[in-house]
This record gives C-alpha cells, structure tokens and sequence, in this order.
C-alpha cells in the first residue's frame, strides 16, 4: 500500500529526473511478453503496456464510459505523469484511446499532469486537475520532494465528442493555497455541480495539524473562492485512521449525494476511508455519522462516477505488491479495480458490490451439491479448481458454526485465507486479521471473490472489501479451495472470460 507521498519521498532518497521519473532504463518489453504472462490480470481495465494509477474522472458520456488514468508512457514505474484514456459501452470492455493530457514544457503542468475529476458544462466535458511544477521552497506545496514542487489546479476543455482532443486553459484556475495557509499539500480537486454554484474539495495537509480537505466555490470553473475546510484529521482521532500525524496529507477527495446523505472519501498512508452524514447545504458544512475504511488490501485513490442509470460507481487503484525491479521487468503496473456499486445502510453505513455488468463475462459453472454429510461437502470443495487463475466464487455459510475457506496453489500455498467465529459475530477473519462486520439479526455470511491472474478481490455481506495481490510462482495455475469446519451453504465456482481477445486487456 503506497501513496504519492511515499513515491515522492522515494524520489527524495533517490534524486529526481526530469518529469519526476523514478528510472530511465527500463527496458522495453514486447506486446507478446506482456500477454503471455500469467500474473497479467485478463478482465480489469489496465494499459497495454507500462504503468497506472489513479483513476481520474471517469464518467458516462455520450453514451460511453470514459475513464482517464494516472499513466507513465515512458515504462512500468511512477513519474511523468499524463492521462492515459480508455473508452468502453458496458464498464467491463474497453478499447485504449490516445493519452489525454501530456505535461507541457515550461506549463503549470511541465513535471505532470497529476490527479483530477472529469464534469460537464454547457454541453462540453472539462478536466479539473493537479499541475506540477519544480519551484522554489517558498512557492512548493511539496516541499521535501527533490526537487520541490508547486502544485496548482488546471482546466482543459474538450474540443470533439470522442474525448480525444483537449485545449488547456493556459494559467491554472487555482494557482495557490490559501493566503497564510502552510500546508503539505494541495491537489486531486474533485468539482460538483451544486444550485447554481460549481464546489470543489482539494486533498490537502495543513502543516502541523494533519490531513485535511479544502472546500472552495465558483461560478464558472475558472474562478475559485477559498471557503473553509471541510473536513480534517481530529488530534483525538477515529482509531481506523491510526495515529495521528502533523505532516499528513489527505489525498484524492471526493465529496457526492448517497440516499438521504452524503459521503466523503479521502486517501492517506496506504490506505482509502470513507464517512458519510449530514450537509448543511447553506453553511456548506459537513458533519459525519458513519466511517470506515473503503479496502482493507491493495487499493488507493477511488473515484466514482453515475453509471447510465443513475447508479454510483466506485473504481480504485490497485497497485503491485512486488519490488520495483520486477514489475519494471514485466513491462506492465498496477491496474483499475472492477467496477463497484455503492449504498448506504438505513443507519449510513457503507454497502459495495461488484456492478452486474461484470456477470457478463461467467462462463462454466462448477456449483456444489450441499448435503448433511460435512465430509461430502468437504471432499467437493476439494474438487473444485479456479482455472488458470481467472474465476469468481461465491460462498454462502451459516452463522452458528465456525469455519475457515482458504484459496491455495497447486503447492498447497495458502493465498488467501476467509474464517469465520461465532463467539465473535462482529468481526470476519481475513488472513487472520479481524475486520469489523455488522451482521443483522438471522443474516448468515456471504463471500464473494473475483481472481484475476495476480488478484483476489474480495467483498463480505457488502460490508467488507479486501484486494490482495499474490505472485504465485508454481508450475500449475490452477487455484484449489479447502473448507475447514460446518455451517457450508452454498458454493459456486464460475470461469471469467478475457475481456480482449490478444489477451493485452484492450
């Protein structure tokens, strides 16, 4: 679990390139290297080649999904940032279009086009995101990277229908933080439309006080209004934000409508939280009810967006959790998450699932024939085979009874572990750590699972998200499943098809 302020101190250590690049010599490796290689996930959304991040601005457009993304042209590490865009009818396949933003030469943008959201005005689609730029101490918003950097906010306009050509607009709309204001950083603005004014909320850290995200206004896009701060770390803290820290920074907010509430999501230490409550739309305050953490695995940065019918999709960044030299060897990092649907509970809890449209891509089932004989059952569980590592599984099981569902290699390697205890009904075991779980009175456990050559995503009752990497280096790639305990009610093993035909997932 990595955030940019962790590659920025990296690059700190290391030295910075131009265009913050980590490294200049990887080495170009083939499309035909790239397919065939088996940890290559074959039905999320990722590049065809080199390195991804985060999601930027998706959004349903003329009929199409779009999504733009955090993307390295130059190879499978961070640095140089642009917006790689791909297009798609369904969420599930897409079709790669050229990059759409470049960083500009002597521009706000010149070392990068970082984080931002995509909007509609007047009929055009427009891109609000974070420019970087070396300069000096006194003007930098990232003062510790090397070297420093000043980030401002820019807007780039849509020229065609397709989304394949923008105009910048030449000085950045936001071009500083607040007068007085030291912070640690000032970036990711996410706009809305609200009555008749446009808000936005920027990621930030206010220097010596911790994570923090900034709220301004403006009528057109172009010109802003400071307000207040939205939203930030309190020194008495929740417990799931873990220690407090003065030098945080809150990235990649976004602040939208959910049922009766609203939401705030926020990113910071390797990890994405989530709060939803209450707007005083005429104060433009925010005062949380519920919090959590969106993903306790390998996932960072979301962005949501309204799918066709109205529904709120969240998409996330998942990253490697290999080293740096060898995903830099495979030629490919990091990738989207699949699509997820959000809801809150009556009490505003947080509800996700996977959108049905991935559904679309199940092909043979292999489904369990449960019986009273908790050794038959067992000894089916044992049959059961994710082929090639590519597959979705749901798992139903009684709440009374203790039990333990673990994914494993060829090699009887443990890759992911599910258990469950009765004497301890508000928690879900993953990999042996507990996670918090609110069951409702009667409501058994339900697991369900997409594997995808290196990942496991993995969603509890809707409560619970868990994405994992795995790098599984056995001579077969077929995944086994072992069933430890009783209370088995319902196991379903499906095989997901590609999502591109030369296996580059484009």
């Amino acid at each position: 679990m990595t955030s940019r302020r962790e590659f920025l101190a990296l690059l700190t250590a290391a030295g910075a390139t131009p265009a913050l690049a980590f490294s200049a010599d990887a080495a170009v490796v083939s499309s035909a290297t790239i397919a065939a290689d088996p940890l290559r996930p074959q039905y999320h959304l990722l590049p065809r080649a080199n390195w991804m991040n985060d999601p930027n601005g998706p959004i349903y457009w003329n009929g199409s999904y779009h999504m733009f993304y955090q993307y390295n042209p130059e190879g499978a590490y961070w640095g140089d940032m642009h917006w790689g865009h791909a297009v798609s009818a369904d969420m599930v396949h897409w079709r790669q279009l050229p990059v759409a933003l470049s960083p500009t030469p002597g521009g706000p943008d010149a070392e990068g086009c970082f984080t931002g959201t995509a909007v509609v005005q007047d009929g055009r689609v427009m891109l609000m995101y974070t420019g970087v730029r070396a300069a000096s101490r006194e003007l930098a918003t990232i003062k510790d990277a090397n070297p420093p950097l000043q980030e401002s906010q820019c807007l780039a306009i849509a020229n065609d229908a397709a989304l394949t050509s923008w105009t910048k607009v030449s000085a950045p709309v936001i071009a500083a933080p607040p007068s007085g204001m030291q912070v640690n950083g000032f970036r990711d603005p996410s706009p809305w439309r609200q009555g008749e004014w446009w808000y936005t909320v920027l990621g930030s850290g206010v220097a010596n006080e911790g994570g923090a995200v900034l709220l301004y206004r403006s009528k057109d896009l172009r010109a802003w209004e400071y307000m207040h701060v939205l939203a930030r770390r309190d020194r008495s803290g929740l417990a799931q934000f873990g220690p407090f820290d003065p030098w945080d920074v809150w990235e990649c907010p976004e602040f939208f409508p959910l049922g009766d509430r609203h939401v705030l999501m926020f990113s910071t230490g390797g990890r994405s939280y989530w709060q939803s409550g209450r707007l005083d739309a005429e104060k433009m305050t925010f005062a949380p009810e519920q919090s959590g953490i969106l993903d306790y695995g390998s996932y960072y940065a979301p962005k949501t967006q309204l799918d066709k019918a109205g529904n709120r999709i969240l998409w996330g960044w998942i990253q490697e959790a290999r080293p740096l030299e060898e995903y830099k060897a495979a030629g490919w990092a990091g990738m989207m998450s699949l699509p997820r649907v959000l809801s809150l509970s009556e009490d505003g809890r947080l509800r996700l699932s996977v959108a049905p449209a991935v559904h679309q891509l199940r092909g043979r089932e292999q489904a369990l024939k449960i019986s009273g004989d908790a050794e038959a059952n067992r000894r089916q569980v044992d049959a059961l085979r994710v082929e090639a590592c590519c597959g979705e599984i749901l798992c139903t099981a009684e709440r009374a009874a203790a039990f333990e569902l673990t994914l494993m290699g060829d090699d009887a390697s443990p890759w992911l572990t599910l258990g469950f205890d009765p004497a301890h009904q508000d928690q879900v075991l993953v990999d042996g750590r507990p996670v918090p779980l609110h069951l409702e009175a009667r409501e058994n456990l339900e697991f369900h699972l997409y594997i995808d050559g290196s990942v496991i995503e993995t969603m509890v009752n809707r409560q619970v998200a868990w994405t994992k990497r795995f790098y599984y280096a056995g001579k077969g790639r077929d995944l086994r499943l072992r069933w430890k305990g009783a209370g088995l009610a319902g196991l379903s093993v499906w095989q997901m098809s590609p999502i591109s035909a030369d296996r580059l997932t484009s």
